[in-house]
């Protein structure tokens, strides 16, 4: 192969990568503009609003929200203990607390954000050999001064348990289906509620900026 050609084909590599890489999609980056002036140092999480069927999700749910902001640097309060003082004083019901002023309860616990969550799905579909477990989530950061809007987020995980190859394609089925069955019958979301905040939380371009509490506090502005 002569010098020329091989210089041809070089470039036609080369266009091919950059044409490659111009077609592929540019990732989402939010605007923080609001929450770099708003600068919150502490975040309150109220009751979760459940929108699927099984009635322990916001429970389940809740024992995994805290630690992710926490090691993000801001300070969380309690979810539990902040749960049970909304309950006493008659806000007991998500979607009610959800409707209501943010400034409101910025006031009652003296915190400068609330973060609202809502459990669009956490539920399993059993196809006799094989379940897909889902969990779906939508966040929602507003000022605790203002109640302007922060920052929003959506996060989608699917996990679909997998039977071992046993060799025989009788004994694969077999257990492929039991342990589509056993998904089905106790699958286990928290691991997945888990991954879902911390890539909500943690996520370039797309999640919380470092709260005051991490290194990198107000100096991750090429990121966020």
């Amino acid at each position: 192969m002569s010098a020329a050609n091989r210089l041809l084909k070089l470039a036609l590599a080369v266009t091919s990568v950059v044409a490659m890489a111009a077609c592929a999609p540019v990732p989402v980056h939010n605007d923080y503009a609001a929450f770099r002036h708003a600068d919150p140092h502490s975040i309150l999480v109220v009751p979760v609003v459940n929108r699927s069927v099984d009635v322990d999700a916001p429970d389940y749910f809740l024992s995994t929200i805290s630690r992710p902001l926490a090691e993000r640097g801001y300070y969380v309060f309690p979810v539990n203990l902040t749960k049970r003082v909304m309950e006493d004083d008659g806000l007991g019901d998500a979607n009610l607390v959800h409707a209501n002023d943010p400034t409101v309860l910025g006031k009652m616990f003296g915190a400068d954000s609330i973060m609202y969550i809502t459990i669009n799905r956490w539920d399993a579909k059993y196809a006799i050999l094989a379940t897909s477990v889902t969990v779906e989530l939508s966040y929602a950061l507003k000022s605790g001064t203002t109640g302007e809007t922060l920052w929003t987020h959506r996060q989608t995980m699917v996990y679909s348990p997998q039977a071992t190859n046993a060799g025989n394609p009788i004994a694969t089925l077999i257990a492929a289906a039991i342990t589509a069955a056993i998904a089905k019958a106790k699958p286990n979301y928290v691991p997945l509620a888990q991954q879902a905040n911390a890539i909500s939380v943690n996520q370039v371009g797309q999640g919380l900026p470092a709260g005051p509490h991490d290194g990198q506090y107000k100096s991750d502005g090429t990121s966020f």
